[in-house]
């Protein structure tokens, strides 16, 4: 049986790598415990629990090989290899997010775009052709997506996120402010941009009340 890992876990991991990945360009051929801890944000004690979820990396008293461990990190995280990502919603937060250039960077390619829109529907982004959203379950096996990004009104996503499901989609982050159910082996992530930043005044708020 697979070990469960947390998601914190697995957000620490890519913290560590983009630290490694920095320190490929600095030079460094090792890196202690210590240092990666405070690259990442944390302890050394966390990096090497962190780590040792997935076998054993370094040695006592040496460190870590950085370009060693980078790619390993990139194997665990699957950064490895290439993934197919449809976006469904072309507004606002659906342009920023096709835009982003990490995306591709990171081995996310978003090869599809679909909209309900017809306003909107036929309008190229780049090498790709905003798609009626009606043709999701074609547009998904045709192209074998298996991330979905759905920046969408709430209203919509479930049925979205169903249909996505149906077509054979793994994963999905939802950018809508709804809760989505998916099924077991489907793998779902909200971003919620209110709630971070209610979290933040909550957090400031908390500071005024130490003052």
């Amino acid at each position: 049986m697979q070990k469960h890992v947390s998601d914190s876990t697995v957000r620490r991991l890519s913290h560590y790598l983009r630290a490694l990945e920095s320190l490929e360009l600095e030079g460094p051929f090792t890196v202690s415990s210590e240092e990666l801890a405070q690259r990442g944000g944390t302890t050394a004690a966390q990096v090497r629990k962190d780590l040792s979820h997935f076998g054993s990396f370094g040695k006592r008293g040496l460190g870590y090989g950085v370009p060693k461990l980078a790619a390993k990190l990139r194997g665990i995280l699957r950064l490895d290899r290439r993934w197919r990502v449809a976006l469904v919603g072309a507004g606002r937060i659906g342009s920023a997010l096709f835009a982003y250039p990490d995306f591709e960077l990171r081995g996310f390619d978003v090869v599809a775009v679909l909209d309900s829109d017809p306003a909107k529907v036929g309008a190229c982004w780049g090498a790709v052709k905003v798609t009626p959203a009606d043709r999701l379950e074609e547009i998904v096996r045709a192209l074998r997506i298996e991330l979905m990004i759905l920046a969408i009104p709430a209203e919509a996503v479930q049925e979205v996120a169903d249909r996505a499901v149906g077509a054979g989609v793994r994963g999905i982050l939802n950018f809508a402010p709804r809760q989505v159910r998916v099924p077991s082996g489907v793998h779902l992530k909200h971003v919620n941009l209110v709630m971070e930043l209610e979290a933040l005044s909550f957090a400031i708020g908390q500071d005024g009340s130490k003052a």
